[in-house]
Order: C-alpha cells, then structure tokens, then sequence
C-alpha cells in the first residue's frame, strides 16, 4: 500500500496512492495515519477494508495540497554522516558507529509545501534521505528482527541550516528543526512495494541541476543496523520517522564555494519507487 495524507495543514485527511497513481480518500476508514493507528494493527486493518471498499472510494482532487504521509510522529531521528562522499565533503571523520540527532516535530510539513529560510539564515541546505517509519514498539532490537518493525519507506528532505547547526552550540538540532524543514512524502510504502531498501537510486536537483545522485547501496550503516542501535537508547513508537543519511552533493560541500538556498529556488529529489517532491525556498513569513 502507499499511504498518503491531503488538505490543508492541520487538517489533513487519510487516504491511499491506487496502483493507476489515483489518490482516493480513505475518510470513511475513520482513522488518521498516526501513532494510535500503526500501533493497533492498523496497516492489517486498512488491507482488509480496502478489499471491500476500495472500489467505492472517491478520487481526491488533483488541486488538494498532499500533507505529511504521517501524522506528527513522536520523534523524528536523523542519522548523520552515513554515505562515505558525505562524509568526505563535510570534512569529517567514517563515524565507528551512528551518529544519531532529533529534528523537532514542528518541522515536519508535506513534500510540496515551500521550504522556509528561517530569520537570520544565510545557509539553508539541502538533504536527499530516505526515512524509515516505525510500525510498532521496538526497545533493544536485534539487527536479525530489526525490519520486523518497520512500517514503510518515505522521501525526506533533511532541510538543515548550516550556521545553525555547526556554529551555534554544538547541538546539530538547532540547524536541523526550523518550521518547514522535513518534507515528507508524497506517500509512505509499506515494505511489500519495496524490493530492496538497500537498492534505491536517491537524488536531487537544484534549479534542474542534478547536484545529489547516489544509491541507498552506499549506506555505511544499513536500516536493520540503524534501528537497533537507536532502540537500545531509546523506545521506538509507532509513526516515529528515522532519517538514513543523505549523499555527497549538499549545498555545503560544493566547489569552489558551497551554495545555500535563495528566495524562489526550487529543490527537487526523488527515490525509486518512493516517488518524487519539489519545494519552492522563501523567506519564512514569519520572520
């Protein structure tokens, strides 16, 4: 299945991605995509109503905004320094093991929705990962039962201020959690529409410019690594988002000069079979 969310922020309402690419409003379910839902044997549960009321369901709006395929999540994890190039390019150390962060929630919004320059920003950035969803309780995983709990598979755009994160104390999640920096989506698919997590061509454009293009074959700590360690620091609930790692190619690490985001760039990425987002940057309306 793929799941998705539509309407406006806030308000957003549950449906599915058909196998033609149809979005169809899955209203009548009564449930959101959330914690409660994924932690009650929801995706089972979805299945089998689908069987029997799919046909009747109607066809969301091509105009309606697409929101985070998840409903906000108890915590989205972020794994740093996880693709080799990366690594290179920040001028940082292979890490022994996962370099583990928290974005805040509040950051979350849906894969089309504008990324926001935050006040006082000159370094916005861009990361192209995929995000695993956490479909129940995991506490002290084994690597060997680690994909036991997973739910699905998203596109993540990381979105991180650099000055924030390197230069103002230290703590990688002020660079890492203004409003509107984790694009999620446009859906989340469930294990079964996914072969092979560790086989997926990930990449991203800046202004049609191929600037990210790499394979999630290039992990240096693959998804049932990953989830086992953080489970053995902390609990896991359903909904929560872990970030993989983004490729070589951000804003950052660019030669000559690193590039960051300007008022009306358009960032697009994609994942295979993960689907694709575009954000437009500007100035957060609030600043």
């Amino acid at each position: 299945m793929k799941l998705i969310r539509f309407g406006e922020a806030g308000k957003e309402k549950p449906g599915i991605q058909d196998k033609d690419g149809k979005y169809l409003d899955c209203s009548t379910f009564g449930e959101d995509w959330n914690e409660t839902f994924l932690g009650s044997d929801g995706l089972r549960r979805l299945e089998a109503w689908l069987d029997a009321n799919q046909a009747s369901l109607p066809e969301i709006p091509q105009d309606a905004r697409i929101g985070s395929p998840i409903a906000r999540p108890s915590k989205i994890i972020c794994v740093g320094l996880n693709y080799r190039m990366h690594a290179a390019e920040s001028g940082m150390a292979v890490p022994e093991v996962p370099i583990i962060f928290m974005k805040a929630t509040s950051s979350l919004c849906g894969p089309f929705d504008p990324i926001y320059i935050p006040k006082n920003s000159a370094q916005t950035d861009w990361e192209v990962e995929l995000a695993v969803v956490i479909g129940k309780r995991a506490k002290y995983v084994t690597k060997e039962n680690a994909l036991d709990y997973v739910a699905g598979y998203c596109l993540h755009n990381d979105v991180s201020e650099r000055d924030f994160q390197l230069r103002h104390g230290g703590q990688w999640v002020k660079g890492k959690s203004a409003d509107h920096f984790a694009p999620l989506g446009p859906f989340l698919a469930t294990p079964d529409e996914i072969s092979d997590p560790h086989k997926l061509r990930l990449w991203l454009k800046l202004n049609g410019k191929m600037l990210q293009d790499s394979n999630t074959s290039d992990l240096i700590f693959d998804i049932p690594t990953i989830i086992a360690h953080i489970s053995q620091y902390m609990t896991l609930l359903p909904g929560d988002v872990i970030s993989t790692g983004t490729p070589a190619g951000v804003g950052m690490g660019l030669k000559p000069e690193p590039t960051y985001l300007a008022p009306g760039d358009i960032v697009e990425l994609g994942i295979d079979g993960l689907g694709v987002s575009r954000q437009v940057a500007m100035n957060d309306p609030e600043a």
